[in-house]
């Protein structure tokens, strides 16, 4: 590696630095800020395809940072992407968990090491010491939101089909668990319940095979919009009506434009909004604990709604739409 001599000026030496790049390295406080961004398949839905997206744009080398991204739908493997993080070396770790449990080691491995933990999209269950920030949704408030408008709906009975996600991740937890309550507390009928993985052919199989057993349901409550999708395929496949004043009530969540003009044709019932639009968030704190500032609330919890068909207007599917 080339040496500096002794110079005889401070000047000299500012523009030798100057010339060979060598004076500091590219890290927080003199250069890029290196994140490692562990995240769930962009092509799970469209929710996490705008989710991705948002990080992309945002943690760019223009805006100061050097990112890597990983994804996967399995928590040990998400857990090797984070243990390759910190042996590089990162600044932060940005994690949105496949499963909520299993990362206490790895976290405190990334604390030992001096990496920064930041959470975003869904919460785990780690103590709060082991990250600086939590940007997330609420999930169970999801879950009971859609709940409570389909209580509020006083069909006659209530025979639902509950197409779940992925099993164990938040978010699959948050809304099964107000749907599950229900279904206990008030008699509901569970025809049937099964994951379809956030997945829509998987989806269509499950309905389709409800179908073809003639058991009677009268309620799709799927946990994500693109299962939603492939349940009503199962239902059009078989000439059973959907929709406002229909046989069968359609709830799905995520707010994908392309859902909520389903609403609005009327053809769905409901759209449980999760907000995918976190990376501004994240930034605002990075750049707060860089400068050595206080962040202020360590959980950030996602302004949320639903939609219902009787009222939703062109003007949220613009405003809400991914």
């Amino acid at each position: 590696m080339f040496k500096f001599k002794k110079f005889a000026t401070l000047a000299t030496a500012a523009a030798m630095c100057f010339a060979f790049a060598s004076c500091g390295p590219a890290q927080s406080g003199g250069g890029l800020i290196k994140v490692g961004i562990i995240n769930n398949d962009p092509n799970e839905s469209g929710y996490r395809t705008a989710n991705d997206k948002d990080m992309k744009n945002t943690f760019t080398k223009e805006n100061g940072f050097d990112a890597s991204f990983a994804y996967s739908l399995k928590n040990d493997e998400q857990i090797n992407h984070a243990q390759k993080f910190i042996q590089d070396e990162v600044d932060y770790l940005l994690l949105s968990a496949a499963d909520t449990a299993g990362w206490d080691s790895v976290l405190k491995d990334a604390k030992e090491a001096g990496v920064k933990v930041i959470l975003f999209d869904r919460t785990i269950d780690a103590d709060a010491s082991l990250y600086e920030a939590s940007i997330v949704s609420d999930m169970d408030k999801e879950g009971q939101t859609a709940v409570d408008w389909l209580k509020g709906q006083n069909l006659a009975k209530y025979e639902v089909i509950h197409l779940q996600g992925v099993m164990g991740s938040a978010a699959q937890k948050g809304r099964s668990g107000a749907l599950d309550a229900a279904v206990s507390e008030l008699g509901w009928t569970m025809v049937a319940q099964q994951t379809a993985e956030w997945n829509a052919e998987k989806a269509q199989q499950i309905v389709q095979s409800v179908i073809d057993s003639g058991k009677s349901f009268n309620v799709i409550y799927a946990e994500n919009d693109d299962m939603a999708k492939g349940a009503v395929a199962a239902l059009d496949k078989a000439n059973i009506s959907h929709g406002v004043g229909k046989d069968v009530v359609v709830m799905g969540f995520d707010c994908n434009k392309w859902a909520l003009e389903e609403l609005l044709k009327k053809n769905w019932n409901y759209d449980g909004q999760c907000n995918p639009f976190q990376a501004s968030y994240i930034k605002d704190i990075i750049d707060k604990l860089e400068k050595g500032e206080s962040i202020g609330e360590k959980v950030v919890v996602m302004d949320e709604k639903g939609f219902d068909a009787a009222t939703i207007t062109q003007e949220d599917v613009d405003k809400y739409g991914i």
